[in-house]
Formats: structure tokens, sequence, C-alpha cells
């Protein structure tokens, strides 16, 4: 029996134990396997075949759960879409080549729609067919070029799931169109957790779902979690149910962390880390307050190359849609990611790409960040790099203000405090005031 069908049985095997948490409402493990025995239907209704390219747009619900478990079983490739894409959709969709279309609304409704404008297939699709296995296709942010179309194999994906582990009640915080976000689900189901579904993801809705959900993982953002710290919503809810907060996809500011554990005393802390191209590694972080951490787990390897990390994985990517595939022919793929080394532990300094050189001399932005947020009027900060003609880059910071003050005055206030905690160098030589957020639909910080 593949991984796929052991994990559906499981699934089944659950029973009664409550699944899915949405709009106040439980869903049990036996509501989600007839979801997806009633989606295995609606496929042979409408024709959707094994091999078919099917996307699906909406947000977590029940509906949606028991859909991607069908998909799989029907050995569909699987391309999710969420609001948070935006204008990207339509070349996302002309990328993965999608054949159906399932669209649900806010109250779990949906549509299944055929699409005819794509007969021709990427190659790299044409030669998955080949293996028989259901597939997904996610995309990169581009944050550094253009976005990427990543093709995954589900089985390699759901390998790592057969291990029994516990389950935990989980606030679906990352979003599904996202390797994170998708694993994060499959890991619910497969250890019998609850999926906490959420209506929208502002800190005051998460600390309200939370309270009705008794949820007692929550995976975030360390932006996200900055701006949880920055409007008070925890102080207006009960968040005692929460034993685990786990943090990726960024790097986490000192401050920010050390104000978490404050806030959750109680509270395990634990850094997470992964690749949509490569999976997501088991991870150790060294202490609750500490940003040093011990990646790896069954199944990975690591190795630092000239201070960047790089990783071989059993669950790589099958390549990518547009672009050559940056697995090397020993299987280990650059991060892009910069780190120092203590023992087994690693602190990830920041993307290569994101560094500033000043005058020959290193910044990472994540670094100033967390100093500037250490002043209690910063609800968020943003540092980057601006071309100089005596320097390469000089540092600039965006802040977003917790309440309207003097620019001057703030100015003045920043620039003493980084020259109390930093280098001179790293001491940004301009403040602009934002009115807009510093960071996108997924709570991950925009740099510019």
């Amino acid at each position: 029996m593949n991984s796929i069908n052991s994990i559906v049985e499981r699934i089944k095997a659950f029973d009664e134990k409550e699944a899915v948490f949405w709009n106040d409402k439980t869903y049990s493990y036996s509501d989600l396997s007839r979801l997806i025995d009633q989606w295995l239907e609606r496929f042979k209704k409408a024709g959707i075949a094994e091999k078919h390219i099917c996307a699906f747009y909406g947000e977590y619900s029940p509906q949606i759960c028991g859909l991607i478990y069908a998909l799989m079983l029907n050995k569909n490739i699987l391309v999710p879409f969420t609001p948070a894409m935006g204008r990207d959709l339509d070349e996302f969709s002309e990328m993965a080549g999608i054949d159906w279309l399932i669209k649900f609304d806010r109250n779990d409704d949906w549509e299944i729609q055929k699409i005819d404008k794509y007969p021709v297939k990427n190659q790299l699709i044409i030669n998955f067919y080949q293996r028989n296995v259901p597939g997904l296709i996610v995309f990169t942010s581009g944050s550094t070029g253009k976005p990427k179309g990543i093709l995954q194999d589900c089985e390699n994906v759901m390998k790592k799931f057969l291990e029994i582990r516990p389950g935990w009640k989980t606030v679906l915080f990352l979003m599904m169109d996202h390797f994170g976000g998708f694993n994060t689900l499959l890991s619910v189901f497969a250890y019998g957790g609850t999926a906490v579904c959420l209506p929208d993801r502002k800190p005051e809705t998460v600390c309200e779902v939370i309270e009705k959900s008794k949820a007692d993982l929550l995976p975030a953002t360390p932006t996200f979690l900055n701006l949880l710290i920055a409007s008070n919503a925890y102080k207006n809810f009960d968040l005692s149910s929460v034993k685990l907060i786990t943090y990726g996809t960024e790097v986490m500011m000192d401050a920010t962390l050390n104000a978490v554990k404050s806030i959750f005393p109680n509270c395990r802390i634990k850094q997470t880390y992964g690749l949509s191209e490569l999976g997501v590694l088991r991870s150790k972080s060294e202490s609750d307050n500490s940003v040093w951490v011990k990646l790896g787990g069954q199944g990975f390897e690591t190795k630092i190359v000239d201070n960047i990390l790089w990783i071989r994985s059993q669950a790589v990517m099958v390549g990518y849609l547009n672009a050559d595939n940056p697995v090397d022919e020993d299987g280990w793929m650059s991060t892009g990611d910069e780190v120092e080394v203590k023992g087994e532990y690693m602190r990830i300094l920041g993307r290569k790409s994101d560094m500033i050189n000043v005058g020959g001399l290193k910044v990472f932005p994540a670094e100033v960040e967390s100093v500037l947020l250490q002043d209690e009027n910063i609800a968020e900060a943003s540092v980057f790099g601006k071309p100089h003609p005596v320097m390469g880059n000089i540092v600039i910071a965006k802040v977003v203000l917790v309440q309207a003050e003097d620019k001057f005055a703030m100015t003045e206030r920043l620039r003493k405090l980084c020259m109390s905690k930093l280098a001179k160098y790293k001491v940004p030589v301009k403040f602009v005031i934002e009115e807009t957020d510093l960071h996108n639909a997924r709570y991950k910080k925009i740099r510019k």
C-alpha cells in the first residue's frame, strides 16, 4: 500500500475524533472521510480523470480538506490557489496548464469548471505522468525574481508522515498555496489532530479563533508574531490553550522572540525550516528564546559551503516548470541562506540576496530590524540597501508607527538606539515613516 492510501486508511480509523474546526463548528474524521468519498463520486460525474491537473481556489474549509485527499487518491496533480495570489492567478494557471478549476466561496459552496484553454502541457509534467502518482504544484513568492512553478511528487511528500506522532489542534495560519501551509495540513490529519481554520489572519481574528477552538499549536511567521505583539490583541483573549508556537519562512528578530516568550511563558517556541523545493526539515531549537537551531531528520542531510546552507532531501521536488533545476548531480541544493555555526546548531542570518554590502562589509537586514523593534512605538520595520556612489550601498529603514509622532524626534531616538546596539556601518542613514503595511498577505516582510 502506498503512503497516501495508508494515511487515508488511518484517517478513517480516527472515526469520531475532531478533525476540523471551521466557522465555530467542528467536523469529525468520519465527516472528513465522508467528504473524501463524496468528492471521488463528483469526479466520476464531472469526468475528472487520473493525471488531470486540478486547481482549487479558496481558503481552508471542510470541503477543501476532503478535496485534497480525494485528488491525491484520484492521482491528479493538485494546484492550490488562494485570494493572496491576486493578479498572478491567470499566469499561474497557464504555467500549470490546469484542466479543471474548483472554486469555493466563504460558505464552502463550490463549483467545478472545465478549463480548455491550456491544451499544451509542460514537458516536466508530461514526464511526471510516467510515475503514475499524484503531484502538487506550488509557486515561489518571486521576491528575488520571477515566480517559479514547483512540481512535487505527493508520494514523496507523504512518506514523512507514515511514522505516527502526537496530533495537535493546529491553527492553519500558513496558506495552502505555499508548501509550508500544505505540509501543515497533511501533518494535522496524518497524526489525528484538528485543523483550525481562520476566516482571516488579522491578529484579533487569530486570537479569537484560538480562544474558541482551544487550539494548542500556532505555526506563524515572525512578521505576524511581531504584529500580534504591537496590536496588544493577545491581552483581550484567553490563549492559555497554546502549548507550542512554531515560526519559520523568514528570519526571527531577537526582540520579537523575547517578547513572544514573555507573553507565552508556559509555551514552547520552536524554529522550523523548509523550502518548497526540498520539503520541511525536522528541527530543534537550542532553547525557547534562542534563534540557534539544529536541522535535519530522516531523509535530509545538510552541509555548509562558504557560510551558505546546502540541503539534500529525499523529498526533493521533481523540478521547476519554468526554470532550470538548481539541484546538482549529487542531489544537493543551495538554500541561499547564510548561516553561522556553533557545534550542532546554526543561526540563520538571512538570504544572501537580501544582504547589504556597505563598503565591503555585510549588513543583514534582520539584525537591524531586530534593534528597531525594541522601540515601543515601532509596529513594523523593513531594512534594505540603496545604491551609493562611494559606499556601494547605504542602509535605509522603513517603519510603521504604533502612534503618530514627530519625524525628527523619532529619527533621533532610533539613530541613538541603533548606535548603542550596532556597528556604525549598520546604522540606517535614513528613516522613512510608512503608512501602509510592510508585509504581504502571507504576513512575510516586504523589503524594497
